[in-house]
């Protein structure tokens, strides 16, 4: 054992701040940073700031379509 844990890496996929651009040359977007970069934004801010990604927020689940709410 190494003694330095692996920080879990963030999906931006599960993110509700991550969006998909129509830019071709930045197609991925973090809108609580307010920019466009062409890999994972998390990755971006691992990058530039040296720290995981401070605004990763879960989605919330969406409702399960095939459940009927019977009355």
């Amino acid at each position: 054992m190494t003694g330095l844990m692996e920080a879990k890496r963030i999906n931006c996929f599960q993110c509700r701040h991550f969006y998909i651009t129509w830019d071709q040359n930045f197609p991925n977007g973090c809108k609580a940073f307010g920019f466009k970069t062409k890999q994972m934004p998390a990755i971006a801010v691992q990058q530039a700031s040296g720290a995981p990604c401070a605004a990763f927020e879960l989605k919330p689940a969406k409702p399960d379509r095939n459940q009927t709410n019977d009355i």
